[in-house]
């Protein structure tokens, strides 16, 4: 098979020719459909997370065809079209049977702690624990935001920290994440704030119908959100894994309210202070989440089958195998708006 590979840290990607995956016991072999190019991805391609060791297929925000089943497998078969978080939990564990895969022990995490998704081919271990049928409504493109972005913040905002209608949500930071948390945002009743320091982005953000954008560029944003909300936001999400969002984010909220981490603090970012002052005095909460577990895909499909909310907004770029290393390096700076997703797999 074709696969993009990372063989040097910052390098471009090799296009080389590997072996076809066949499926573990217990899992399944997808031909990819459209994979997702994700800040995540970035951070394996800078050498920012332990768990990669090259050299290195990255893609963990994919969406495919299943082409190969192994033995054990109860509820799968070829032909199907499928979904799958990106932590694929063994389904066994007591986490697991508790509704908690996403700390489960033994997970896999393709992209990170196995091959890939840069690739034609995936081999998904754990299929019957997490594998979601793709409704035939929404196109590949769209459905690899559902193995990471999309579903990173709707768990975010509903398994997390229960946003309510009504409430004021903060977005901090107008990426993949950022953008699908404004659109779920709003579908589950909130008004939103969007901040960035990319005017494109912000642009892009309220005509996808953000009450409210800022330019961290142009003053203090958190007291700018605090200005816009009549006192702070309800909910504040950080979307960015740095420092200044993440102090930014919990500045912004009103007392009682929740900050959830979304962004991925790696690098010079995995130890960052934080005003502690702020979360004592406004009897903060702040939670940590990663990806979504499988169990919750039913909640976030009705509401889009159900015509609540268009996600098809976020794919602002389709792109060839060849050119994932261009949008690896975009995030070295303000990458444009939008997402990009490899859906040409041959060139």
């Amino acid at each position: 098979m074709r696969a993009a590979q990372i063989t040097t840290w910052r390098a471009p990607l090799e296009i080389v020719q590997m072996d076809d995956p066949t499926p573990p016991e217990g899992g399944v072999v997808l031909k990819v459909l459209a994979c997702g190019v994700c800040r995540s991805d970035w951070h394996a391609w800078v050498g920012a997370d332990p768990d990669v060791a090259l050299p290195h297929v990255p893609g963990h925000e994919y969406c495919g065809e299943i082409v190969a089943v192994g033995a054990g497998v109860k509820s799968w078969q070829v032909g199907q079209r499928v979904i799958a978080p990106f932590i694929l939990a063994c389904g066994r564990c007591g986490d697991c049977q508790s509704g908690h895969q996403t700390i489960c022990a033994t997970q896999a995490v393709p992209g990170f702690t196995q091959a890939g998704a840069y690739a034609e081919y995936l081999a998904v271990p754990y299929a019957d624990a997490n594998l979601t049928l793709l409704p035939e409504s929404i196109a590949p493109d769209l459905a690899a935001g559902l193995g990471c972005r999309v579903t990173t913040a709707w768990h975010a905002l509903t398994g997390r920290a229960a946003l309510q209608a009504g409430e004021w949500l903060a977005v901090f930071g107008g990426g993949g994440v950022g953008l699908s948390a404004l659109m779920l945002g709003r579908a589950l009743g909130a008004r939103v704030a969007v901040v960035d320091v990319v005017p494109e982005k912000l642009a892009y953000a309220k005509r996808l119908g953000a009450d409210v954008v800022i330019n961290a560029t142009e003053g203090d944003a958190a007291e700018a959100v605090r200005e816009a909300t009549g006192g702070g936001a309800d909910l504040a999400i950080e979307a960015l894994g740095v420092e200044a969002t993440t102090v930014g984010a919990l500045k912004s909220l009103k007392k009682l309210g929740r900050m959830v981490q979304v962004g991925m603090p790696a690098g010079d970012h995995a130890v960052m202070p934080i005003p502690m002052d702020v979360v004592y005095s406004g009897q903060l909460a702040i939670y940590g989440t990663r990806g979504m577990p499988a169990h919750r895909y039913p909640s976030l499909l009705s509401l889009m089958d159900a015509g609540h909310v268009d996600l098809a907004p976020l794919v602002t770029r389709r792109i060839a195998l060849s050119d994932a290393t261009r949008e690896l390096a975009a995030f070295d700076h303000a990458a444009p708006a939008g997402v990009a997703v490899i859906t040409d797999f041959e060139s």
